[in-house]
């Protein structure tokens, strides 16, 4: 499950995300060779496909809904680099798809079931989250209203043209290639061009019990899914597996137990509504002090900072789309300035999606020590599907490592550059600090609520965690310059977490 995933340990080693790079980086190459050599024998997957559409009932599966339990993991928020992703419980999933639109919505009811990692999961309770897709245009609902999600795109797309009837339909498009398989099954190959590569295996029985696919990540780049399809039951014509299992990256994301299937679903919901159609990327720039910008404008924000001869950029998120139109902003503001130095909060996918951006723009990435052979290796994997304006310029990454604290800038403005120690959140956590402008600039420890919002209920751990490393380090803070939610008086973190705000 996506921000949610065969689980081999607690930790991920170095060498072993480098071997699962190697492999995903053969597995791309192996598929382009197996599609070249099958390609003149069409036949054959013209009647491997037509097989398992008359088993499957892929003609009759034009618009279904599932409902299913389970547990999920959230890619792309380990507590700490290259572990296993978070785990979570799915107390409700349900898939409402419809084929011929290219549309799907997941309704999800969750928690955690561990206690550390990501994922914009409340610490405590359940949480609903209500997701879609409808061709090229990707949202969430919240209860603030539509939220575009123009980076979920690719990775909903890819999720809808898995699943187990939505493979074949995809297959028969892009003319997939067939091999016989062992066990006298055969397999699919197939590529969506500048989506995601998949093949599938097709049981003797002419079900798909596994799609084996590579879809593009902002951070990994070409990012290997496994997903598995078993105990089959047939509604009313249509063969469904009552199971699936998924993992991505390396490490599981979903398990699930299928509780019902509706066939001919009502999918009236997955219309697009207009505000999903808002995809540009817009940035606002607010001067907070003298050489210092706040860049909102959207989910993620960051922080341009004007040094003698070059630019500092406080965080690069979300993907290449909103990091270059943030790199944009930030050099119209201080003309003639390279930007030098991309400070990165830590590796959740979310604040990281765009750290291979900054690279191709030429900047040194500054992140906790613990996350550098992280962004090492993924800088090293294959990115083929899509590639991105790193893997197009062909630039060199340069990385600086902070250990628990790194002062950066001159005289005239030192930089600070602090770990954020025990916290829940990330183990490889930094928070940067301006001395002079008394600022803190800060990610997901503190989001500030809106305005005239209730209290919460009870103190916040990442809230306190964050209060207990400013008053260890002595800072004088003034404002926070939050990388979530606008900027605040650092005494309302105190009121949020019910915590008097110290004699100054």
């Amino acid at each position: 499950m996506r921000s949610g995933r065969s689980r081999s340990g607690d930790t991920m080693t170095r060498s072993a995300f480098t071997r699962g790079t190697a492999c995903r980086s053969a597995f791309v190459i192996a598929m382009a060779c197996g599609l070249a050599a099958c390609a003149s024998n069409p036949g054959s997957a013209g009647d491997a496909l037509a097989r398992a559409s008359a088993t499957m009932g892929e003609a009759q599966a034009k618009r279904l809904r599932y409902v299913a339990e389970g547990v999920g993991y959230t890619f792309g928020q380990a507590y700490k680099p290259g572990a296993p992703w978070p785990r979570i419980t799915l107390h409700s999933y349900t898939r409402t798809i419809d084929y011929d639109s290219g549309a799907m919505r997941d309704e999800i009811v969750l928690s955690r079931a561990e206690p550390t990692g990501g994922g914009g999961y409340p610490l405590s309770g359940q949480q609903r989250n209500d997701q879609f897709i409808h061709g090229d245009l990707a949202w969430n609902q919240t209860p603030g209203g539509v939220a575009p999600g123009p980076r979920l795109v690719s990775d909903r797309m890819h999720q809808l043209w898995i699943t187990p009837h939505g493979v074949l339909k995809a297959a028969a498009r892009n003319n997939a290639s067939a091999r016989r398989g062992a066990d006298g099954g055969s397999t699919l190959s197939f590529v969506e061009p500048g989506r995601f590569s998949a093949t599938a295996q097709i049981s003797s029985e002419g079900l798909v019990t596994q799609v084996d696919s590579v879809f593009p990540d902002p951070v990994l780049g070409d990012t290997r899914a496994l997903t598995s399809y078993s105990d089959y039951r047939d509604v009313a014509g249509i063969r469904f597996p009552m199971r699936i299992r998924q993992s991505m990256g390396g490490f599981p994301v979903l398990d699930l137990t299928v509780k019902e299937v509706q066939p001919n679903a009502d999918t009236a919901a997955l219309q697009v509504p207009d505000a999903a159609r808002n995809t540009g990327e817009r940035v606002t720039a607010e001067k907070v002090a003298e050489g210092v910008w706040f860049l909102g404008g959207g989910s993620h924000n960051s922080v341009a900072i004007e040094a003698r001869d070059h630019l500092v950029l406080v965080e690069t998120p979300l993907n290449d789309a909103r990091t270059q139109a943030v790199i944009t902003q930030a050099k119209a503001l201080v003309p003639g300035k390279p930007i030098r130095f991309a400070i990165n909060s830590h590796a959740h996918f979310d604040h990281a999606g765009g750290v291979r951006t900054a690279v191709a723009e030429g900047a040194t990435i500054v992140t906790q020590a613990a996350n550098v052979p992280y962004f090492e290796s993924a800088f090293a994997q294959a990115n083929r599907v899509r590639p991105d304006r790193m893997a197009q310029e062909g630039k060199r990454p340069s990385t600086l490592a902070v250990g628990d604290s790194l002062v950066m800038g001159d005289a005239s403005r030192p930089i600070e550059v602090h770990r954020i120690t025990n916290s829940v959140h990330s183990d490889s956590f930094i928070m940067v600090y301006l001395p002079n402008e008394k600022l803190l600039i800060q990610a997901d420890a503190f989001t500030p609520s809106p305005p005239n919002a209730p209290p919460l209920p009870a103190p916040n751990a990442n809230h306190l965690n964050l209060i207990a490393n400013i008053e260890r380090l002595g800072l004088k803070i003034d404002r926070i310059l939050p990388l979530h939610g606008r900027v605040v008086a650092l005494s309302e973190l105190y009121a949020t977490a019910g915590r008097p705000m110290p004699a100054r």
